[in-house]
């Protein structure tokens, strides 16, 4: 049988063979576009961009899978105009990313990568390290209170931090003081964890005036997206001391990442690897796998992006 599956940016081992063996699977590397026709599936990660133009390119496509819990590098709009349904992989990675996140604001605020260098220059047997900030009733502000940001403030009581939050759309109420703006959890922090998804509406949401707010003895952890902070506009505060330091995970053009932001000893930097561990790979490549089971065989996607759950219940009718 002819597959239906294509493949359009990189994808773990381990789900590349798991689509292989059950359904067969191409890929744009080597399918020229002229032959993308038949496709209905197109099996995708989180940072590939995936626009209106290619779209067009596969007029059978009804279903996007996003290896990913991120999908703001699909044009959902439209995605949702051509009744294509788009998945990606929430839940399953939340656990690694809120450890990453906590581990991030640790290395940050004890500056271990500092420390490390400290020791490798031969420093040591001359004079101490500077001393470093504690984390027990510290106040840590968190910038979206979805899965990763409430798991982070789980983790984050437990060191007994003083918790805030922003999040216009929270899910319910929490034990955590939540802030009106984003300005003001800020200028209540110190540090700043951002934890919202990517995409038009989040886009430099972190600019100058909130590292302004966030202060000179303040930190900023980033495991969401690049695109989130105003990154001209950090390396600025950085190198200015409007803020105290940055753990960053996530960049704006990645792979490349700024040379200003490397080799200071207040910056912990690591390549966009929150959820990279075997168990969470694991999990996310199964819950990939039963949305592309769901979708051939014409049934609801097991995790539907919001848009695409709306779509998808506008085009059931009303005997359905």
């Amino acid at each position: 049988m002819t597959s239906k599956l294509l493949q359009h940016g990189d994808l773990p081992a381990m789900l590349i063979q798991q689509l292989e063996d059950n359904w067969g699977l191409s890929n744009t590397d080597t399918v020229p576009p002229e032959a993308w026709g038949p496709f209905t599936c197109l099996i995708t990660n989180g940072e590939t961009r995936i626009d209106a133009a290619l779209m067009d390119k596969l007029p059978a496509l009804e279903h996007i899978a996003v290896f990913g819990v991120g999908y703001d590098q699909v044009d959902i709009s439209a995605a949702c105009a051509r009744d294509i349904a788009v998945s990606h992989t929430p839940g399953v990675l939340t656990d690694d990313v809120a450890d990453m996140a906590i581990g991030m604001m640790i290395a940050c605020g004890r500056q271990i990568v500092g420390a490390q260098k400290f020791i490798e220059a031969g420093q040591w047997p001359n004079t101490r390290y500077p001393l470093t900030r504690g984390f027990s009733g510290a106040r840590l502000g968190i910038l979206g209170m979805g899965r990763i940001g409430e798991a982070i403030a789980l983790r984050a009581s437990v060191m007994n931090m003083t918790i805030g939050f922003f999040d216009p759309m929270a899910r319910g109420t929490y034990a955590w003081q939540p802030y009106d703006t984003l300005a003001e959890l800020a200028s209540h922090s110190d540090f700043l964890m951002v934890c919202v998804p990517g995409g038009a509406s989040t886009r430099g949401m972190v600019d100058s005036a909130i590292l302004a707010a966030l202060g000179p003895e303040g930190i900023l952890i980033n495991i969401s997206r690049g695109s989130v902070v105003d990154e001209p506009a950090l390396i600025n505060a950085l190198e200015q001391g409007v803020i105290a330091g940055a753990g960053l995970d996530v960049f704006a053009c990645e792979p490349h990442v700024p040379a200003a932001l490397q080799g200071c000893n207040n910056i912990v930097l690591t390549p966009h690897m929150a959820s990279s561990t075997w168990q969470t790979r694991e999990a996310m490549s199964g819950l990939v796998i039963d949305n592309v089971r769901a979708g051939l065989l014409g049934a609801p996607l097991i995790t539907p992006v919001p848009e695409s759950r709306r779509t998808l219940v506008q085009k059931v009718s009303p005997a359905g």
